[in-house]
């Protein structure tokens, strides 16, 4: 007899325990971690969390690919920059918690009228079309200096003295609250739309837009409230933005935050509410952690995009849910040998990568290529043939390998998917 013990546990129940654990553990995060720098990780991460679940809206749930959403990201900002400087002259009494609000309902006007346009079209006219409207913006930005500050941007002063808190945020620690705060809600939010009838038909509209017209829903409409809904919470993230950093420029609404949140989306994985919150984080401490030690990382972040694109496009969460089975079968540990000899000659070709790379950066950049570099530790010379020899070797020996232990992987998984198949075959 199967045991069903665990079948007892009702899935709402189990998703609610998990959404408790999680806030209860962000809350707790600062006292852990009480260096600035590290506070100021977490306040980065959970803009990207929201940033990139508001993207998620679109390229996952609606299947819009958008190259212009950081547009009600920065508008979302400036939005929330004036707000401040309006409440610091008196001129509006709005506490400083509910300023993200006003970023995103700035966003969420602009996000219709841009909406209602470029939903007309969907696939590759629609990202089109995002992209000139983020070029437009983008464009403006210097043209109406008196709302974007023109090269120098506008800055404000988050301590403004009018909270509901009681908080004047003036360390990184009561703004990581806030953030936490308003990501924890609007996480909550946007999963909760994802259960809704739009959310449902929003999925419909990016499969069969023929068959959703078909039943009597309109995939213009369906597309522009989803485009509306995702620039709001874009604004959101854009006025904690603002709030974090106390400036805007015209960087923000230009085309580097759209790639950015295109790049934490589709690495985390579009395919699963969780996946671009995965993504946020990877990508966010990645860029704050590689930015200090390489100036290659850039290159590192496009290599990794392509090799998910290719090898893993359903992202991390992706990868993660297709060990569900197998580890509900009690069949995962099978997979954990040949896991481990794949990882090996695969760490070998990104060492022989990373050294070919860094060698390369070094000779372009350096102001005394004659110089030696170190790297991992060991001083060598980059002009040396040793180094470039070394990492050719490795490069040919990982790819060599990789695919061997790559066979071994697609063995096991054969070897569970036939065990799973018996398995429910006797039952």
């Amino acid at each position: 007899m199967k045991n069903t013990g665990t079948s007892a546990i009702h899935p709402a129940v189990v998703k609610t325990a998990l959404f408790l654990t999680a806030a209860v553990i962000i809350f707790l995060l600062p006292q852990v971690f009480r260096s600035r720098f590290a506070q100021s990780i977490l306040n980065q991460m959970g803009i990207a969390v929201i940033f990139a679940l508001s993207y998620n809206m679109l390229l996952g749930q609606g299947g819009m690919l958008s190259f212009g959403h950081a547009v009600f990201y920065g508008l979302g900002g400036f939005m929330a920059v004036h707000g401040l400087n309006m409440v610091n002259n008196g001129v509006v009494p709005i506490p400083t918690e509910l300023i993200p609000l006003v970023g995103g309902a700035f966003s969420c006007i602009f996000g219709l009228l841009f909406g209602l346009i470029s939903t007309r079209r969907a696939a590759i006219p629609f990202a089109l079309i995002t992209l000139g409207i983020g070029e437009l913006i983008a464009s403006s930005a210097l043209i109406l200096p008196s709302f974007f500050g023109g090269e120098e941007g506008v800055s404000a002063d988050r301590w403004t003295g009018v909270t509901l808190s009681g908080l004047d945020f003036g360390r990184g620690s009561e703004v990581y609250l806030l953030i936490a705060g308003w990501m924890f809600v609007s996480v909550i939010i946007m999963y909760l739309l994802t259960r809704t009838p739009l959310g449902r038909m929003a999925n419909a509209v990016r499969d069969n837009p023929e068959r959703a017209l078909f039943i009597g829903y309109s995939p213009h409409m369906v597309r522009t409230i989803q485009f509306t809904l995702s620039a709001f919470f874009a604004g959101i993230a854009g006025g904690l933005f603002a709030i974090n950093y106390e400036i805007l420029t015209a960087h923000t609404v230009g085309m580097i935050p759209s790639a950015e949140v295109l790049m934490m989306t589709y690495i985390g994985g579009v395919g699963h509410f969780f996946g671009p919150i995965l993504g946020a984080v990877l990508i966010t401490f990645l860029q704050l952690f590689l930015a200090n030690i390489t100036h290659a990382w850039l290159l590192y972040f496009g290599l990794l995009f392509i090799g998910m694109v290719l090898w893993a496009p359903s992202g991390i969460s992706g990868l993660i849910m297709l060990h569900e089975p197998a580890w509900k079968a009690g069949l995962f540990k099978k997979l954990l040998p040949s896991y481990a000899k794949a990882f090996v000659p695969g760490f070998v070709l990104f060492l022989g990568i990373m050294v070919f790379v860094e060698i390369n950066y070094h000779l372009s950049l350096s102001t005394d290529p004659q110089s030696p570099m170190s790297l991992f530790g060991l001083g060598f010379k980059a002009q040396s043939p040793l180094p470039w020899i070394a990492s050719i070797v490795l490069m040919i020996l990982g790819v060599l390998f990789f695919r061997k232990a790559m066979t071994g992987v697609r063995e096991a998984w054969d070897e569970i998917t036939r065990l799973m198949r018996k398995g429910k075959a006797d039952g």
